[in-house]
């Protein structure tokens, strides 16, 4: 029996409390992006992520680290230097998020399966 079976039930389903940690616009590609890049200063992240805010980045980047996704490593220089890098937590979530973009890849051009005709009933009525 798969622990999703009865998910909408379920008073803490796995899948909802991941979505809850790594969910949003800009958390997984924070998450890709060190991992990319490797420590990364607050302000090259901003470049990284084209059209992110300053308001969500700082959000996302203390929630992901409050969790214990993200390393932030302040150095007392003059002016302050801070890096954010993966925490070694999150890198068994790479090859998840690597996985997920392939599955994306293989959707039907746009990736948009109600205009495919593709949906539910198509994969069997499977769910999560």
């Amino acid at each position: 029996m798969s622990s999703h079976e009865n998910c909408p039930c379920m008073a803490e389903c796995p899948l909802n409390r991941a979505l809850k940690l790594i969910g949003g616009k800009w958390k997984m590609q924070i998450l890709c992006s060190l991992h990319s890049n490797g420590p990364t200063r607050y302000n090259q992240l901003k470049r990284t992520l084209d059209g992110v805010s300053n308001t969500v980045l700082a959000g996302a980047l203390r929630e992901l680290e409050a969790d214990g996704l993200v390393v932030r490593r302040e150095y007392l220089e003059v002016p302050v230097r801070v890096e954010y890098d993966i925490a070694e937590r999150s890198r068994s979530l790479i090859p998840i998020l690597d996985e997920l973009g392939r599955w994306c890849d293989s959707l039907p051009a746009g990736g948009d399966m109600k205009k495919s005709g593709a949906g539910p009933a198509d994969d069997g009525g499977a769910a999560l």
